[in-house]
């Protein structure tokens, strides 16, 4: 793209905060950090929003996981997560209320910088999705009473369109890609979180249950002690 991609980050460790901003800045990316989640309220009905969310869960006034509530009901734009908190049960509840990434503190700057990176890459740098530019709703594709676009990013039900994560919508693409096949979980982390991803494998179990909770009659098949499969349709 010609322009960079906008960061909004928020965090109440200043130099910490500084610290990320400046790592992220120097890897090409425009930033604007935010030492407080009530700081970003006013934003979210702006017109112009970030690619990305980097979002601090343990914040005094606002945490994260609600701010992350107020995002997704405006948006689907990518979110990762960063937390002093490393356990399975914050990183599932990130996931499943819309997270994309969950970074446990302390980490290096230079992780973060290369998990956005990649996260902005599968989300913005795909054929047919071009950043800044309205999306086209072509190529639809029925899947039971649902109705799938890929160059449009969209899931339809009749005409109630269904909001789904950056994620789930990637794992949705996918499966359509591979009808019939057993994938197993290391082939879905993989292709949806990258070769570099190095957290648990029960992130898919977590991606597919949202997946099933918003879409109960998507043809979805569980293949116990591998992994998934989708029905061809």
């Amino acid at each position: 793209m010609n322009t960079p991609y906008l960061v909004y980050l928020v965090d109440d460790e200043t130099n910490l905060l500084e610290l990320l901003q400046s790592y992220l800045e120097s890897a090409g990316l425009q930033v604007k950090a935010f030492s407080s989640g009530a700081e970003v309220l006013s934003l979210l009905d702006e017109d112009t929003q970030p690619h990305l969310w980097i979002l601090d869960i343990m914040m005094p006034d606002i945490d994260g996981y609600e701010l992350l509530r107020l995002i997704r009901q405006k948006s689907n734009v990518p979110i990762i997560f960063i937390s002093a908190r490393d356990q399975d049960v914050d990183k599932i509840i990130g996931l499943e209320l819309g997270s994309d990434d969950y970074l446990a503190k302390p980490f290096l700057p230079r992780e973060l910088v290369i998990r956005a990176q990649k996260l902005l890459q599968r989300t913005y740098e795909k054929p047919g999705v071009a950043v800044g530019a309205p999306q086209t709703f072509q190529d639809w594709v029925t899947v039971g009473p649902y109705m799938i676009s890929e160059k449009g990013r969209q899931v339809k039900e009749g005409d109630e369109l269904i909001e789904l994560t950056t994620k789930e919508f990637e794992l949705i693409v996918y499966l359509l890609h591979n009808q019939g096949l057993a994938l197993n979980r290391e082939q879905i982390l993989t292709s949806i979180w990258g070769e570099d991803y190095i957290g648990s494998d029960r992130a898919v179990d977590d991606l597919v249950k949202r997946i099933r909770k918003k879409m109960p009659k998507f043809p979805l098949e569980t293949v116990y002690g591998f992994g998934y499969r989708m029905t061809r349709v």
